[in-house]
């Protein structure tokens, strides 16, 4: 992402995470300049984007060109002289708005004939994720539900330490029976509030070993709400529930319904029941309103997405027209005519064919081999021969249903000198020494953040949890919220920090309200850390790096609660490359779950242990729903695959326990792949090293000898 397109992103204080630019007038665009560009889509795609504005649904198969479509209707909608600010565009990554408004700006650069004026005109259309749209307008109507501007947001981690804080107060988790950890009540919280099902509901369908903590788990959400309100902070949750109230409840909901003439939702089966009803809510007629999805591809229900919302979109929104995209630009027809045969064993769904202009390349591989081991040799051998035909390591990628399926790979590839790199890990801002950071400047910007308050408390040695909860309730509110933490009496080994973390408290309250420069904010906060994390963590250098990092990227924000909303709803990945060595190597392969896959495409593309009890996973069987998502994951790894697609299943499985054995079981092939399609399928069964031809050798041994042998013993 270019510097000048970050820069307008994030140009307003109440913009974090919404995808803008600078006011431009709107001009009408020449018809004529948008046709001659919609030459390059097919009638499929251009019947999308030249749609009027009556509710649509947009079916976008595998590599279907989704985001062609998308692009070229924003653009259609701007063209027939709807002001781009009027124009919302919803996401489930800021980097696909910024990608897709990037190229609606290019587009339209190309039409318009005063391109100087008009540089900025597609970059006004709202973009975001709905986190980050739900927080612009909370900061604007917040009012309106007795919202303050400057509550503080907290995240995933933030909201299980206060839920475990809670737990501890009431004393919850001393009982006879053990109780759901911080992490679990969360999960449970959570899953209530997206799904829209109530506590008992949740616990039988998805938690039975919860059922029992029912009224515990009422008590201790009632709190968390409760103190939540009293701090006024809100968790990802409650930004979702408050944007509904303002849709629904509110004096604010008609401006906001006005606000926007066009609303457009990207990947609409990763929606869930929350974010549909905010949906219906932003267009209760559905006039304007435009979704984009692939029901085959609905596989996050584990985050309480619902398939049901783009299977009954027509039905909500009676006067709908589907429009289905599926003239496939990526795969070969072989491997679009293997997915196709996959799904269309599948009991729900909007039924569809992928097909494709691309030329034959060959079957896709069903490879039966003889175990984990095998499967690890077999697949290094492949992505070495394909190297060898011009076929990079980056273009190819090995996935797997879990993360764990990797393990003798992963040996594999190093003892080979392969290198890779597997999808996953800690983010940036979930690291113990840069949430310490957010912590310091989110108490100074909003006091009443206990959970923020403990955090940075609990860092100064001589202070523990009892010592930290009083001083919390001591805090005030407003410019003078810290002064009675001045007159504490610190505990020897507290004495020599505590004047001066008071002291930066003090100072970020004042540089929060006289515009100091936030990296000199940040800067002061690594200071006062530097000593701390010597103490507290390992690697405490490459850490105070990473602090250094984050002043560098506070550099870009205009105000300190832009920065710290940002960095909640879209945190960074990791900044290890300022930390530690990057990979230094020309080329490696991918490694990843078929969930962080989605979206993405090689040329080359393996599927591991594609057998019952791992795809689908013994863990999502439990009834056929749960079976019927794990139909789509399969075919979510099959249609990565541009050119080549291997396919492994190990028909023998070791049990690993304390001790290595030779106990083992055989599985069965995935039922995703029974006979009756195997046709589209090349089956492999490689030959064992040093393995002699069948049939008899001449001048060998014959059964007769070797009976004849045996027969002597008896003599």
């Amino acid at each position: 992402m270019d510097a000048d397109l970050f820069s307008a992103q994030v140009s307003s204080p109440d913009a974090a995470s919404i995808i803008t630019a600078p006011d431009a007038t709107a001009i009408p665009l020449p018809e004529s300049g948008l046709a001659r560009l919609q030459q390059q889509l097919n009638p499929e795609q251009l019947a999308a984007a030249r749609f009027g504005d009556a509710p649509l649904l947009i079916i976008a198969g595998a590599g279907t060109g989704k985001t062609t479509t998308l692009v070229h209707r924003v653009a259609q909608l701007i063209a027939s002289g709807i002001d781009p600010g009027e124009i919302l565009l919803l996401t489930f990554t800021r980097r696909a708005a910024a990608e897709m408004i990037r190229r609606v700006d290019q587009l339209l650069s190309h039409v318009t004939k005063t391109p100087a004026s008009m540089k900025f005109h597609g970059r006004k259309v709202v973009g975001g994720t709905f986190h980050a749209v739900a927080t612009r307008h909370l900061r604007e109507f917040g009012q309106y539900v007795g919202l303050d501007a400057d509550f503080t947001i907290l995240d995933r981690s933030d909201s299980e330490d206060l839920m475990n804080e809670l737990r501890a107060e009431i004393d919850i988790a001393h009982k006879e029976k053990r109780f759901p950890l911080k992490g679990t009540c969360i999960d449970i919280y959570s899953r209530c509030v997206n799904t829209r099902q109530p506590l008992s509901t949740v616990l039988k369908e998805t938690f039975p070993w919860c059922v029992e903590h029912e009224a515990g788990l009422k008590s201790l959400f009632q709190l968390f709400t409760q103190r939540k309100e009293d701090q006024r902070i809100l968790d990802y949750d409650d930004l979702l529930l408050f944007w509904l109230a303002l849709l629904a409840d509110s004096p604010a909901a008609e401006l906001l319904r006005q606000r926007y003439k066009a609303v457009l939702v990207d990947e609409y089966q990763d929606t869930n029941a929350l974010q549909g009803e905010i949906v219906r809510a932003l267009r209760p007629d559905g006039r304007g309103l435009t979704v984009v999805g692939d029901d085959a591809q609905s596989i996050y229900s584990f985050r309480a997405a619902t398939i049901e919302n783009i299977l009954r979109f027509d039905q909500e929104f009676p006067n709908t027209q589907v429009l289905t995209l599926s003239q496939n630009y990526r795969s070969t027809p072989e491997i679009l005519e293997a997915s196709n045969l996959v799904m269309s064993l599948a009991t729900e769904g909007r039924r569809k064919k992928l097909w494709t202009s691309r030329p034959p390349q060959g079957k896709p591989q069903l490879v039966n081999c003889r175990d984990d081991n095998e499967q690890s040799t077999l697949v290094a051998d492949r992505i070495l021969e394909l190297r060898e035909t011009g076929v990079s390591l980056k273009g190819q990628a090995v996935l797997f249903r879990a993360s764990h399926h990797s393990a003798t790979l992963e040996i594999e590839l190093s003892r080979r000198n392969i290198p890779f790199v597997k999808f996953g890990g800690l983010k940036f801002v979930e690291s113990a020494h840069v949430k310490d950071a957010m912590a310091l400047l989110r108490l100074a910007e909003n006091p009443r953040d206990s959970v923020s308050a403990l955090r940075v408390l609990l860092l100064l040695p001589g202070i523990g949890p009892k010592t930290a909860r009083q001083l919390t309730e001591r805090l005030g509110t407003g410019a003078g919220a810290f002064e009675p933490w001045r007159e504490h009496q610190p505990a020897a080994a507290t004495q020599l920090h505590w004047p001066v973390f008071v002291a930066l408290l003090r100072t970020l309250v004042k540089g929060g309200q006289t515009s100091v420069p936030l990296p000199l904010q940040l800067a002061q906060v690594r200071q006062f850390l530097a000593p701390l994390l010597e103490q507290k963590y390992d690697h405490a250098p490459a850490r105070l790096r990473d602090l250094e990092q984050l002043e560098v990227v506070a550099s870009r924000f205009e105000s300190r609660s832009q920065f710290l909303t940002e960095l909640t709803l879209d945190p960074p990945t990791s900044t290890q490359d300022f930390a530690q060595d990057p990979l230094l190597d020309e080329d490696w392969i991918t490694l990843s779950t078929i969930h962080s896959a989605k979206g993405l495409e090689w040329d080359a593309v393996y599927v591991l242990h594609a057998a019952d009890g791992n795809i689908p996973s013994d863990i999502a069987t439990r009834n056929p729903r749960e079976i019927e998502e794990e139909r789509r994951l399969f075919y979510v790894a099959l249609t990565r695959a541009k050119t080549h697609l291997h396919v492994y299943h190990p028909q023998r499985y070791y049990f690993h326990g304390r001790n290595q054995s030779d106990r083992h079981s055989y599985s069965q092939r995935t039922r995703f792949l029974p006979d009756d399609i195997l046709s589209a399928w090349e089956l492999v069964v490689p030959r064992s090293p040093g393995a002699m031809p069948s049939g008899p050798v001449e001048n060998g041994l014959t059964t007769a000898d070797v009976r004849k042998k045996i027969g002597r013993m008896w003599e």
